[in-house]
């Protein structure tokens, strides 16, 4: 299943919230020089134009001031706390649009082993090890697609290790790479997957994995997944149930050559997973 997030940029100050509407009206004054011209332009009542100004205004100050005569007989212009909000929520609103981008691949899956707070978790598309809350057993895992490394499955990942005497959450305990201690890595879950979609925009792509097959062979360094032996069937028999969405740039969906049927490594941190209790069990 993949979660997208969505949300609506507003700015809080004492009481008041600032939005989209807001920002446009103040836009507008300062695009037209004009109180009047701006409620006009957009479709509003002076009289409620006039009060909203003064809601703003008790909060963070003169937002607007007056300029008198001159050749166009005068108007009206943002002072520097309106210029400076203007700013602040613009910047929000990028930091959000960064946000948005991202979604969230989630797997179901049952507790197999613990250390600490990171817990290995059978889910269809193999074992993850993750962060798991204590006392749970039956989990959903959750991974943003901006955590997710994309790389040739042909090359050797210098981070995965290759003792499988050791259980998943030992080997996950540290998330730096340690040259001293090959039992230590980064990116602790590997799969194997092939591309199904790909929406690329100007400077990052949206790459959606298809982890059914190819996922019971994930973190091979490990014991593997218990059904290995069994007649292929999965827990589930939706794909969402397999699909791992990821966030990458151009220049990575070029280097790597991406397109729908491809193969490709998607490796993420232990830290970088998320469990929470299943539903039935909250």
């Amino acid at each position: 299943m993949t979660v997208e997030k969505r949300y609506r940029t507003e700015l809080a100050i004492d009481d008041v919230t600032i939005d989209r509407r807001d920002v446009e009206m103040l836009e507008a004054i300062d695009r037209h020089g004009s109180m009047h011209a701006a409620a006009d332009v957009l479709g509003r009542s002076y009289a409620r134009l006039q009060r909203r100004i003064v809601e703003l205004e008790d909060a963070v100050g003169a937002v607007t001031e007056r300029r008198r005569g001159g050749a166009d007989g005068g108007g009206t212009e943002l002072t520097p706390a309106a210029v400076d909000l203007l700013q602040q929520f613009e910047r929000h609103q990028t930091e959000l649009d960064g946000v948005a981008r991202v979604t969230e691949s989630v797997f179901p899956g049952t507790l197999v082993d613990r250390t600490g707070e990171l817990g290995t978790v059978e889910t269809p598309i193999g074992r993850i090890v993750a962060l798991v809350p204590d006392d749970a057993t039956t989990v959903e895992v959750g991974v943003r697609s901006d955590a997710v490394v994309l790389s040739d499955p042909s090359t050797v990942d210098a981070t995965a290790t290759d003792d499988p005497s050791a259980s998943d959450a030992s080997i996950a305990e540290s998330d730096a790479t340690d040259g001293g201690d090959p039992r230590r890595t980064s990116l602790r879950n590997q799969f194997t997957g092939t591309v199904t979609a790909i929406d690329a925009a100007d400077a990052i792509a949206r790459v959606t994995l298809d982890l059914g097959d190819e996922g019971d062979k994930g973190n091979e360094g490990n014991e593997g997944n218990e059904d290995d032996e069994g007649d292929g069937s999965s827990d589930g028999d939706s794909g969402d149930e397999f699909a791992l969405q990821t966030v990458i740039t151009r220049t990575s969906l070029q280097r790597l050559e991406l397109e729908p049927g491809v193969a490709v490594r998607a490796s993420f941190k232990a830290t970088a997973a998320r469990a929470i209790p299943a539903a039935q069990n909250r």
